[in-house]
């Protein structure tokens, strides 16, 4: 037989008729939103609020410098700032929510943002095309790379290291452009403007090879067949570093030139007519070069400088030696992270000369 508490704890549970819980006053209880969605809310409607007044302040400084300075710098147009403040913005809170990036990610991934898209629109759109991509290509058949991955992440969130690793080289290079030119869009002619046009070259290589290398990493794991180790081209299993496929490679052609179809539209969207400038079609099989032979040299340090073995008991391909570990390839010099930055510093500063020795004109 049950007590009196009994049905009065029943009473304070009973569901209402749409099978919400009510208190003993018959009030629905609506769950309370987490305290970390909340902040995040409050920080989310702090920044909008700040924007405009934030773009403002930056033109007014740039304004004085540019007095200070006898008119030598080129004064920064609000408009300009505001963009550069809300599309990065936008972008990094639509990484958050799907998980591609974590919160140090989206940190480091704004103030990226911000540095490319106020320096030149060009790289801001190469930039959104390499985030944008290699976003669908880390999610593409996720079930099978958590079989095959030992640091596999939910939703391939990228942090703050990744970020710079990937995006940090193009970065300081897009400074050192505004310091050489000022911020805004140039056309590509080395007779006029040598550093200038080197400059610019040095940045999309280095997102191209980024966007390069991770989609070749990225699809041709799951969609290429039995990858052979680039220094032996003795077949290994998948997920061993510098393996390559035939599939992971042409994803990396096609994700520079992804990059650099993103740079072509952008000029001639917000540029004068081209008719009378020197080609700039060529930014796209530059680009499409840079993703191919950036992945190649990714593949070569990390099948040399970055170890990889096979793991008995996890039954995949590891970063680290251990008892039940068989070497595969690679000396423990560098991680992914390391390999990554190498290769985008080595493709920034060398492919803007062979740009320079093949640009037609």
């Amino acid at each position: 037989m049950r007590d009196a508490s009994s049905h009065v704890e029943d009473a304070r549970r009973r569901p209402m008729a749409g099978g919400r819980a009510v208190d003993n006053q018959g009030i629905g209880v609506k769950p309370r939103p987490g305290l970390s969605d909340e902040v995040f809310a409050m920080l989310f409607i702090l920044v909008l609020s700040l924007v405009i007044p934030l773009s403002l302040s930056i033109w007014v400084v740039s304004l004085f410098m540019n007095t200070a300075y006898d008119g030598t710098l080129y004064p920064i147009s609000p408009w300009r700032l505001l963009f550069a403040i809300l599309a990065p913005l936008f972008i990094t809170v639509k990484g958050l929510k799907k998980k591609s990036l974590d919160m140090s990610g989206a940190l480091s991934g704004f103030v990226v943002g911000f540095i490319l898209t106020v320096s030149n629109l060009c790289f801001f759109s190469c930039l959104l095309a390499f985030f944008g991509i290699s976003s669908w290509a880390t999610k593409y058949k996720a079930e099978k790379k958590r079989a095959l991955e030992e640091d596999f992440k939910e939703g391939g969130q990228r942090n703050w290291i990744q970020v710079l690793c990937n995006g940090g080289v193009a970065t300081e290079l897009a400074i050192l452009y505004m310091i050489e030119f000022h911020p805004g869009e140039t056309v590509i002619d080395f007779n006029t403007r040598y550093n200038t046009c080197w400059l610019v070259l040095a940045v999309v290589a280095g997102l191209a090879s980024s966007c390069g290398d991770t989609l070749s990493s990225e699809l041709g794991t799951v969609l290429g067949g039995e990858p052979k180790l680039i220094t032996t081209w003795k077949p290994v299993p998948k997920g061993t570093n510098g393996g390559v496929t035939g599939v992971g490679l042409a994803c990396s052609l096609m994700g520079g030139v992804a990059v650099g179809v993103a740079y072509y539209i952008t000029m001639l969207l917000a540029n004068e007519p081209l008719s009378d400038s020197v080609y700039q079609w060529p930014m796209v099989l530059y680009a499409g070069a840079s993703g191919l032979l950036g992945s190649l040299l990714d593949s070569f340090l990390g099948a040399t400088l970055q170890y990889s073995g096979f793991c008995d008991e996890q039954k995949k391909v590891v970063q680290y030696p251990s008892p039940t570990t068989k070497h595969i390839s690679g000396l423990p010099l560098l991680d992914n992270h390391g390999v990554n930055l190498v290769t985008c510093v080595i493709i920034s500063l060398t492919m803007p000369r062979l740009g320079y020795q093949l640009w037609p004109y």
